[in-house]
C-alpha cells in the first residue's frame, strides 16, 4: 500500500464523530508537522497556514474531521443503550451494524439492534425503522453490567469498518470516506506545495462538527480571514439504479457542486476550475444538488463574503459503515487542487469579487 493510501486509510478507520475528533486531528497534526504553523480554534478545528510567495491572497483550503456518529443517550435497567444520531442516517443502514463506543477507558464493541422482524406485524415490516426504535447491545443484561464496562450517558459512538481493496482495481471500500478522503486531499495538497510556489497564503482547515451544521468551518473561518474558498468533500454518487441523469460516477473524476440549498458556488471560481482541469487532463463532473449541504455553506457567508468552490471525490453509499471509492478519482482530484492552489494569485482571486 502506498503513503497516500495509507494515509487515507489510517484517517478513515480512525474514529472522530461530531466533537470526538481528537484521534483524526492528531493523525492530521502529525502529517503536517512540517508543513506550516499549526493553531487551533476553540472548537476544535485545525489551521495550518503555509505561506508561499505573497502575503495575499489567502486561500481556506477546507475539510472536515469528523464522521457521522451516534452518541449514548441513556442505559436502560436490562443493559440496552438508547443512542441519538450525530449527523444524517438512514434507518435501513443501520439495524445489525456494529459500533464502537468511545469511552474514557477505551473503545467497547456493541451491535445495533431494535425488536426482531419475527415480532414485527406485516404492517410494520413494511416500514423503515427510526433510530429512536433501536438500541446498541453491548451483550449486557443489565446496566450495572455496562456501567463496569466504563460506558456512561454522552459516550461518543461510531461504525466499526474495515478498509478493504475489492477485487475491482482501485475500488475501495471503508466507513468515513466522507470526509476523509477531503481531509487526505488537503494533506497532501499542502505537502506537495512545500516543493513548489504558489503566489499566495494557503491555510489548510480541519473543520469539525459539519455533520452536525458545518458549526467548525464557521470558527476556523474567522481565524483563516480567506479571499476564496475551495471545500474538500466525498460527494454521494449517484451511479446506482434509480438514477436517469447521473452527476456522480466513480471513475468519472472529482465532482464540482454549482449548488445545494446551503450554498450556490461561485460561478467564476467554477470556470476558473474548469480551466485549470483542462490544462492538465483531468476530467471533471458537474452537480446540483436539491438536498445536502458542506462547509461552503459557512465558509462563503463569513467576513464581507468569500467566493468558494466544492470540490468532491464521488463515493457509493456514504453515511454507512461500507461506502465505495474509486482511487483513480481521489488521485485526479489531488492533481486538480495541487495545481488550482499553485495558480491562484491576487489577480485571479481579485477578478472573483470585481463586480464593478
Amino acid at each position: 500500500m502506498n503513503d497516500s493510501k495509507e494515509l487515507l486509510r489510517r484517517l478513515c478507520l480512525a474514529p472522530g464523530p461530531p466533537g470526538a475528533e481528537d484521534d483524526v486531528r492528531r493523525i492530521v497534526r502529525e502529517t503536517l508537522a512540517t508543513a506550516g504553523a499549526i493553531r487551533h480554534d476553540k472548537l476544535g478545528s485545525l489551521l495550518c497556514e503555509k505561506p508561499g510567495t505573497s502575503d495575499t491572497p489567502r486561500v481556506m483550503l477546507d475539510s472536515h474531521l469528523d464522521e457521522v456518529g451516534f452518541m449514548v443517550q441513556s442505559i436502560s435497567a436490562d443493559g440496552l443503550l438508547a443512542f441519538v444520531t450525530l449527523g444524517s442516517w438512514w434507518g435501513h443502514v443501520l439495524l445489525g451494524q456494529r459500533v464502537e463506543i468511545l469511552t474514557e477507558r477505551g473503545r467497547i464493541p456493541g451491535v445495533i439492534g431494535s425488536k426482531p422482524p419475527h415480532f414485527l406485524s406485516p404492517a410494520e415490516r413494511e416500514k423503515v425503522q427510526k433510530p429512536e426504535a433501536m438500541y446498541i447491545d453491548v451483550g449486557a443484561s443489565e446496566r450495572a453490567q455496562v456501567e463496569r464496562l466504563g460506558v456512561r450517558v454522552g459516550d461518543p459512538v461510531v461504525p466499526s469498518a474495515e478498509f478493504q481493496e475489492l477485487g475491482v482495481e482501485d475500488r475501495l471500500s471503508c466507513k468515513a470516506f466522507d470526509n476523509r478522503a477531503g481531509v487526505a486531499l488537503m494533506c497532501e495538497t499542502l505537502l506537495a506545495l512545500a516543493d513548489r510556489e504558489h503566489p499566495n497564503t494557503v491555510i489548510g482547515v480541519g473543520a469539525v462538527q459539519e455533520e452536525l451544521g458545518a458549526r467548525g468551518a464557521g470558527t476556523a473561518a474567522e481565524l483563516a480571514r480567506p479571499d476564496v474558498g475551495i471545500i474538500l468533500e466525498c460527494t454521494p454518487a449517484d451511479d446506482l439504479p434509480g438514477f436517469t441523469e447521473r452527476q456522480a460516477i466513480l471513475g468519472g473524476g472529482p465532482q464540482i457542486r454549482h449548488f445545494d440549498p446551503t450554498a450556490v458556488s461561485s460561478r467564476r471560481l467554477v470556470r476558473f476550475v474548469e480551466s485549470v482541469a483542462e490544462s492538465v487532463e483531468v476530467p471533471l463532473q458537474m452537480a446540483v444538488r436539491r438536498s445536502g449541504g458542506t462547509d461552503a455553506g459557512t465558509v462563503h457567508r463569513s467576513r464581507e463574503g468569500v467566493p468558494t468552490v466544492v470540490i468532491g471525490v464521488p463515493a457509493r453509499y456514504i453515511h454507512s459503515h461500507c461506502a465505495l471509492l474509486d482511487w483513480k478519482d481521489y488521485l485526479a482530484a489531488r492533481k486538480l487542487i495541487v495545481e488550482l492552489v499553485a495558480r491562484l494569485d491576487a489577480e485571479i482571486v481579485g477578478s472573483l469579487t470585481d463586480f464593478d
